[in-house]
């Protein structure tokens, strides 16, 4: 298990049991991230990239997870990725060195199992 499925994996019982103890708070947060990844002006792998650079500058590794793994679920290219992980370092200076590459990662694992779905 690599650094994506690693931490979906460590992140998942505590979350079930978060969501058991206050459902309406997590389906408040269901209905605002349908509202902001439907498509509209920009379609969901831009958002995804958007999000996964804002992962990384929030230092969230569960984020950088989950938005690796929907870039790669949207059809983003690693060289999107790597652009918009370019920004990211851009905009947060040495803490974007570590976690650009962290999220790098997490997207190559999630593009692989992507790929070996599709063919």
């Amino acid at each position: 298990m690599s650094h994506g499925h690693a931490i979906q994996e460590e992140l998942r019982e505590p979350a079930r049991a978060l969501r058991r103890a206050i459902p309406e708070v997590y389906a408040g947060y269901r209905q605002m991230h349908a509202a902001a990844y439907a498509t509209g002006a920009l379609d969901g792998k831009t958002k995804e990239l958007i999000a996964l650079a804002i992962a990384v500058s929030k230092e969230c590794d569960g984020c950088i997870a989950s938005h690796a793994r929907g870039a790669a679920r949207t059809g983003a290219t690693e060289s999107e990725v790597a652009e918009a992980l370019g920004v990211a370092i851009a905009m947060n200076g040495g803490p974007g060195t570590v976690y650009g590459p962290r999220a790098f990662a997490a997207f190559r694992e999630f593009a692989e199992e992507t790929d070996t779905e599709a063919g």
